[in-house]
């Protein structure tokens, strides 16, 4: 494995998140979702997408609180300025699905398929997550913090300036993934798997020393 970059080294990129502004919403308390529609500008209080077929919908300045998404089939939406608070999904199923400057807080939500998925100028604050499918997804400009995820699937996706700040993560698993500025630091992880994709990465002491072991099987390296 290429060697971690320094923790306090200044070529670590941080993601570049936009602010999202939302002004003038229409309130939508009877919303009817349908796929392939677009809805711009509107806000929803405590909707219940359970189980419709939203696949390739467009959400353009829209505001959620309280939604819940089980089973709702959003493969192919997308969501661009867009904020998502208080939302619950035991399956969250949304492959292919494009994220852009985006605000997501408080969710709860078990698996979560978002494989092949793109995220830009994203920001997940608070929350637990079981598990999160985030295979060959297009991943620039992420900030997960103070989330519990029991694991983190990124095998096979493209990285690129994405931190993970004051989370505890059970499996985080890079297999084939390519990382460029994944700062790891002030997480805790249980396991991770692929260990040696972790170059682009970026750890501090504390987890070199929890990952000591992790590295010297993959190195073949016997530590008597």
């Amino acid at each position: 494995m290429a060697a971690a970059k320094s923790a306090g080294s200044s070529k670590l990129q941080a993601p570049r998140l936009s602010a999202v502004r939302l002004h003038d919403l229409r309130d939508a308390p009877q919303a009817s979702f349908q796929s392939g529609v677009s809805y711009d500008g509107e806000r929803y209080d405590r909707p219940a997408l359970d189980g419709l077929d939203i696949t390739a919908a467009d959400f353009i300045e829209c505001e959620f609180n309280g939604a819940t998404f089980h089973e709702a089939q959003l493969r192919g939406t997308r969501f661009r300025d867009c904020l998502l608070a208080d939302s619950f999904a035991p399956v969250f199923t949304a492959a292919r699905s494009s994220w852009r400057d985006v605000v997501i807080t408080a969710l709860r939500w078990g698996s979560a398929e978002l494989y092949d998925s793109t995220w830009q100028s994203v920001r997940i604050d608070g929350g637990k997550l079981d598990f999160v499918n985030l295979r060959a997804a297009k991943i620039s400009d992420l900030l997960i913090s103070d989330c519990i995820i029991n694991e983190l699937d990124l095998g096979g996706s493209a990285v690129n300036r994405v931190a993970l700040k004051n989370c505890r993560i059970g499996t985080l698993d890079v297999g084939q993934a390519t990382l460029k500025d994944l700062d790891l630091r002030s997480s805790e992880f249980k396991a991770i798997h692929g260990i040696g994709n972790l170059a682009g990465s970026v750890i501090d002491d504390y987890q070199l020393g929890l990952l000591a072991p992790l590295l010297a099987d993959h190195l073949g390296i016997t530590v008597a």
